[in-house]
């Protein structure tokens, strides 16, 4: 399996709570919700869906499944959301029990073994392990080199702080841009695939 990130992110690369006020206000983040006027369905909605159709399984931190959990089985009846309520899931958590995975074909993968269990995964065949949100296990996927391409929907605008995807570990990681194309919005869809090391 390929280990696709999809994530909104702003120019100054963050990534929190871009769908509600209330979906993530760690460090006092006040501005949930900011994507929305940028959101257009053709082509961030389109890129959005793109990735949920090559997806063979969803991968996610504890706190983005919560919220998705949250979500997506109330809106059944959706060709969207009946994908993303079918799809098998993994989570990573410490703090998870088996008994409250209530999100259909959800399967926890204990912190402790994230990096082994995800290294398993992506070493099977089949289609891409999409990763959506959870950046705390992005940035360890990325510090791992686990990750096999970013889809980035950079949104024109700036957040002055929150959460990111990015390690801060000093290490040089280069990327190569396979695509983009840009929305009537102002949003950059962009595709990147790390540079194998020569």
């Amino acid at each position: 399996m390929r280990i696709v990130i999809s994530e909104f992110m702003s120019l100054d690369g963050v990534v929190q709570a871009p769908g509600g006020a209330e979906e993530d206000t760690d460090g006092g983040f006040a501005h949930g919700g900011w994507s929305h006027p940028f959101f257009d369905p053709e082509v961030v909605g389109g890129a959005f869906s793109d990735a949920l159709t090559k997806a063979e399984a969803l991968l996610f931190g504890r706190c983005t499944w919560q919220t998705m959990a949250a979500a997506w089985p109330e809106r059944a009846g959706d060709p969207f959301a009946d994908r993303m309520n079918a799809i098998p899931k993994y989570v990573v958590s410490r703090t998870l029990g088996d008994g409250e995975l209530a999100w259909d074909n959800t399967t926890r993968i204990p912190g402790d073994q994230a990096v082994a269990r995800i290294r398993e995964l992506r070493g099977t065949g089949g289609g891409d392990l999409l990763v959506m949100g959870s950046p705390t296990l992005v940035r360890t996927l990325l510090r791992e080199g686990l990750v096999d391409e970013l889809r980035l929907m950079i949104m024109p605008v700036l957040l002055g702080g929150g959460k990111t995807i990015f390690p801060d570990d000093g290490a040089l990681r280069t990327l190569e841009l396979v695509s983009t194309v840009t929305s009537g919005t102002g949003v950059h869809v962009c595709t990147y695939r790390p540079v194998a090391d020569k």
